[in-house]
């Protein structure tokens, strides 16, 4: 709260807010930001009058201002100010809120706040048939699955086992404390470090997922995303994952379910082509997981590859 030197600290309190107006508007902001443009709406005033006394109450330190797009709204601030605008203040609202101009306000704030719902539900009422496209165009296709990652414990430490570029280790990286990706492959590595360059909790290891370089019960959780058709003893790769994992672990799988595209063993190196569902969940029980999931994804339409399964479970206690 700034006041005029050598004033008295309660002649300054009394003249910013002696004004019925600026009290009014400090009824309305306590508790809600409006821009002008609705305080004017609302007290029905011009925005000359409305602007000249914000510009007042905030010279006296009792409201501020913060950019909104291409205009500002304000509020009030009632955090920073001292114990005794604050008791000022409730004497004011007090004998303020009860009088029929401020009355009027709140009826008139509450049509406000309803003007604001109202365009957002038309919005979406005409753009229904329009908003994936749009939203795709704005944010892209994966916000919401890097956003997913928040669900993890920030003090978990999580496997990207068969982590390929490091795509997956640089979603978790930022909610977890530790990431520990493991490939077999050493472009695949070099790849992922270039990605991950700067990202101080990811370490990148070298090793198979059927012998990973990682001790007993060190993983929280783990993922093998798109890896285990390229396993050439699956089941094995699974029980040495439950070793890796704490009790009560849990792994998340993305893989495809089966096809007949022979073609993959020649150009990518597929040694399985794809995985039935009952398949998947038997190796996940027989390696040491409970409460096991396999659920087929919904295909994306642009996707050329088979369709997919998510399967989870989680290492017996």
């Amino acid at each position: 709260m700034r006041m005029k030197a050598g004033a008295p600290v309660i002649h300054d309190q009394l003249a910013s807010l002696a004004d019925t107006t600026r009290s009014r508007i400090l009824l309305l902001l306590d508790g809600q930001e409006l821009s002008v443009s609705e305080l004017c709406s609302v007290l029905q005033l011009p925005q000359s009058t409305v602007s000249r006394h914000l510009k007042a109450l905030a010279d006296a330190g009792w409201v501020s201002s913060r950019a909104e797009g291409t205009s500002n709204v304000y509020g009030m601030t009632r955090d920073t100010l001292d114990s005794a605008s604050r008791r000022l203040w409730s004497l004011v609202r007090e004998q303020v809120s009860p009088s029929p101009a401020a009355q009027q306000d709140q009826r008139r704030l509450e049509a406000a706040i309803a003007e604001r719902r109202t365009k957002s539900v038309e919005f979406f009422t005409s753009s229904a048939g329009q908003w994936d496209r749009m939203r795709e165009e704005l944010f892209g296709d994966r916000f919401h699955l890097a956003a997913l990652a928040a669900f993890a414990d920030p003090d978990a430490t999580i496997g990207d086992l068969g982590c390929g570029t490091g795509q997956v280790s640089a979603a978790l990286a930022p909610f977890v404390a530790r990431v520990i990706g493991v490939d077999s492959s050493a472009q695949m590595l070099q790849a992922a470090r270039r990605r991950l360059h700067g990202v101080r909790n990811v370490e990148l290891r070298r090793g198979d997922l059927e012998a990973l370089p990682v001790d007993d019960q060190k993983l929280d959780a783990a993922t093998v995303m798109l890896v285990l058709h390229h396993v050439p003893e699956p089941a094995r790769a699974l029980a040495d994952i439950a070793r890796v994992l704490k009790p009560g672990g849990r792994l998340i799988l993305v893989d495809m379910l089966p096809h007949d595209r022979e073609q993959y063993r020649q150009q990518m190196g597929h040694v399985w082509l794809g995985f039935a569902e009952d398949v998947v969940a038997r190796l996940l029980t027989e390696g040491g997981f409970e409460r096991v999931r396999v659920v087929p994804l919904t295909a994306d339409p642009r996707a050329k590859g088979p369709a997919l399964f998510a399967a989870v479970g989680q290492k017996a206690s």
